[in-house]
């Protein structure tokens, strides 16, 4: 389906055009002609697919600018992604008139926020927290809403949002619209649409990912403690040149970031707690070559679009097996091989059957490198150079001088391989 076939004002037809997208993607197709009907929607698809575009067509189509009370809220988990998501609608509606939109997110001033909502706005996209703090504050009134989105709603139940978005819905008139985003479906969001959606149309986008036949996945036991020898290990035996690494917790983050750091590797970071400023330098980083190892937690990794990745290890397995999928499918973009490692510490290993039953996936069990097998890898990659430099160069000049040594060629090869190796 093409944009100009939808029936929306030719104002965001023309925002669209300049955007430079043509045909609709497939949660797009499938979500916004019911949308503009009313009717409340799930939506079940991966970042990426283009859902921020299928809630933000409807949401503005029937924007009423005379009125300059909310008449929309999207709750979002993080403030990255309010931000993210606001500047999306920003562009949607640079050709309607007067139209206003607020992000409204902790670590802002909020006296700011408050004299932007006392001039007047349409749309407030927000983190729970800080509608909450609004709402309490009597700066920002749901009573005019006609929209609800509730995008990344996983996320937001897996931060421990759920109280705070319920609170947040009984603010809006019960003669909504709710539209309900997330990668994932578990039972709490299920809970959520059964007591706060009128009969939703359930849309599900199956995730190509999910049988990519080339990439290559292994998982390795290991005890908790050991995980961060071993995952050290696996570096050095694998001449990779981008890896992304994913724990399940900022904490655990922080903490393989740190002692892959302390051992001198080109790493950085990103989690949810950083700044988009932030994460985005570290991403620029991470595509320019400039590190070659990327942490991350999922929230954070929502976004990250390189194609050159060439492993993604699971320092901590997911719980949730679609999870698994959306971490792995980093690796072998464009057709290219991938490869994913899992590091199973004893107490993870019922998720990772859970994985292998779900998907009818093929894990190969591997055993961490020893010591001794990554000295031979690493001596046989410079024997191999040298092998090339052989067959490749005019080496008559540096012959000359090992032969005018008298010291014994095969030592004299020893130390220069000791040297290449300890440089």
């Amino acid at each position: 389906m093409n944009f100009n076939d939808l029936k929306i004002s030719d104002d965001i037809k023309s925002a669209i055009n300049k955007m430079g997208f043509d045909k609709l993607t497939p949660i797009q197709e499938k979500a916004i002609p019911d949308a503009l009907t009313g009717r409340d929607i799930i939506g079940q698809a991966q970042t990426g697919s283009g859902k921020t575009l299928a809630f933000s067509v409807p949401i503005l189509n029937k924007i009423f600018t005379p009125d300059k009370s909310p008449q929309a809220i999207v709750l979002c988990p993080t403030r990255e992604l309010c931000m993210q998501v606001a500047d999306e609608i920003k562009k949607l509606s640079r050709d309607m008139d007067k139209v206003k939109i607020l992000a409204v997110y902790g670590g802002q001033a909020i006296g700011r926020q408050i004299r932007v909502l006392n001039k007047g706005v349409h749309i407030v996209v927000g983190t729970p927290g800080r509608v909450i703090d609004h709402i309490e504050r009597g700066t920002l009134d749901l009573i005019g809403v006609e929209t609800v989105v509730l995008d990344e709603a996983d996320e937001m139940l897996d931060m421990g949002f759920r109280e705070d978005i319920e609170l947040i819905l009984r603010h809006t008139p019960k003669q909504r619209q709710t539209l309900l985003f997330s990668a994932t479906m578990p039972d709490e969001i299920k809970k959520i649409t059964r007591l706060y959606q009128n009969n939703p149309k359930f849309i599900k986008i199956f995730d190509s990912k999910k049988t990519i036949p080339k990439i290559r996945q292994f998982y390795f036991k290991s005890d908790d403690r050991d995980k961060i020898d071993d995952l050290c290990k696996l570096i050095e035996y694998h001449d990779f040149n981008l890896w992304l690494i994913f724990c399940n917790t900022r904490r655990r983050v922080d903490f393989v970031y740190r002692n892959l750091k302390r051992n001198g590797y080109k790493v950085d970071s990103i989690h949810g707690d950083m700044t988009q400023k932030v994460r985005d330098k570290v991403m620029n980083k991470f595509r320019n070559g400039n590190i070659s190892i990327l942490v991350a937690s999922d929230i954070a990794a929502r976004g990250i679009d390189v194609s050159e990745i060439d492993v993604v290890v699971n320092y901590d397995i997911p719980q949730n097996p679609e999870d698994y999928i959306h971490r792995i499918g980093r690796t072998a973009r464009a057709g290219d091989l991938g490869y994913a490692f899992n590091i199973v510490a004893p107490y993870e290993s019922h998720d990772l059957v859970r994985i292998r039953k779900k998907y009818n996936i093929n894990i190969k069990s591997e055993k961490v490198p020893t010591f001794e097998e990554i000295e031979r890898i690493k001596n046989k990659k410079v024997m191999d150079e040298v092998r090339v430099l052989i067959e490749n160069n005019d080496l008559d000049d540096y012959v000359r001088v090992i032969t005018s040594s008298k010291m014994d060629a095969t030592e004299i090869a020893a130390a220069l391989l000791k040297m290449m190796r300890e440089r």
